[in-house]
């Protein structure tokens, strides 16, 4: 008899909803903000002020770029990831989720 490898079940890939992707935007500025010197990156980097920071999260494309700055960030990322026991490509899904589609002209 022969061994051969038994294939793992496959599992249907659940759709991420809007919901769950801004709750993991929320989460990353969370992370973001319990550190002081992660908060000044981001808010440099983002040309934000710390007054307009909570305006800011109220506009369209706010968490992806929330998502956008984790992602630019290897380590950040992967902090960010053990911290938050989260799957590091699921930052990718739930940036894609709250992108606004493309235009193809």
């Amino acid at each position: 008899m022969q061994n051969r490898a038994i294939p793992a079940p496959r599992t249907k890939s659940a759709q991420l909803t809007r919901e769950a992707a801004e709750a993991i935007a929320i989460d990353v500025l969370t992370f973001i903000a319990a550190e002081p010197a992660r908060l000044e990156r981001f808010i440099a980097l983002s040309g934000l002020t710390g007054d307009g920071l909570r305006a800011a999260a109220a506009e369209p494309g706010f968490f992806a770029g929330v998502l956008d700055h984790l992602a630019a960030d290897e380590a950040l990322l992967l902090a960010f990831s053990a911290n938050a026991g989260q799957d590091p490509a699921m930052i990718a899904k739930a940036r894609d989720c709250l992108s606004p589609p493309t235009e193809t002209q």
